[in-house]
């Protein structure tokens, strides 16, 4: 652990995505800093299995955050049973279908806006009553560089992270002055099954990367770590990257 004095005793934390890479990392990580952690995921079986790793402090349950029912039971059984919620990671992202607009599958373009992006705004518009609510609370949003580059193929993906970025700075902007943060992390290229599909893909530079050349999911984790932190505030309403040496030491990280 590279930033031991990180100590999240007494915290609820929701993870989407948890089942797998970036979440099943941070989820891991928040539970060693002492946190309570939920792991969100569509299908049971893996978070439930973390979940029993990580010991009595974890919860696992099924939700597709495209669903804001779905969504909204999750959050509301979290509150009944720990009465808040102190740190939200919206994780959960999709990249499938990867094709160019003339060849995109509709259906498929629209349902990564529903995880992508509506199922970040699922997950905040259902935490934010209960951290307004405690008079604190941290968002953290998982962001990427597609955020503000264009890459064929990925027209979903940049879309909805886009529009996730500026989800991002909304937050910050109502929410800032009721105690609640909310910052977004770019990570870059993370060594999970997402690159697998995208090398699959063959389309635009970053699936020509090498496996070596992508972090692992656990520096992610590190980083989203120290977002929850004091010393990161600097960094709300904005995307936070560990792309750069900058930010890598922030964190702790090894520079490039």
């Amino acid at each position: 652990m590279l930033n031991e004095h990180i100590d999240l005793t007494g915290k609820i934390a929701i993870i989407t995505g948890a089942s797998r890479g970036i979440g099943e990392a941070a989820a891991r990580r928040l539970a060693k800093a002492n946190a309570t952690v939920v792991l969100l995921a569509r299908s049971s079986a893996d978070i439930e299995h973390i979940a029993s790793e990580l010991g009595d402090n974890a919860r696992a349950i099924a939700c597709d955050v495209a669903d804001w029912h779905a969504v909204a039971a999750a959050v509301d059984r979290v509150f009944t049973e720990f009465g808040k919620v102190d740190i939200l990671v919206n994780n959960a992202g999709v990249i499938d279908p990867i094709h160019r607009i003339e060849d995109a599958d509709v259906e498929g373009w629209s349902r990564t806006v529903d995880i992508n992006l509506k199922g970040a705004f699922h997950c905040i518009r259902a935490v934010l009553p209960i951290m307004k609510a405690n008079g604190a609370g941290t968002i953290i949003n998982i962001s990427s560089g597609a955020a503000t580059s264009a890459l064929e193929g990925w027209s979903h993906y940049c879309s909805t992270k886009a529009a996730v970025l500026m989800l991002t700075r909304c937050v910050a902007k109502e929410e800032a002055g009721n105690g609640i943060r909310c910052v977004g992390l770019s990570p870059g290229t993370v060594a999970t099954e997402f690159q697998r599909r995208i090398k699959a893909a063959g389309i635009n530079p970053v699936s020509k990367l090498g496996w070596e050349q992508h972090i692992p999911p656990e520096w992610a984790a590190e980083a989203i770590a120290w977002l929850t932190t004091e010393q990161s505030r600097i960094h709300d309403g904005g995307d936070f990257s560990i792309k750069t040496n900058e930010g890598r030491e922030f964190v702790g990280l090894p520079a490039l």
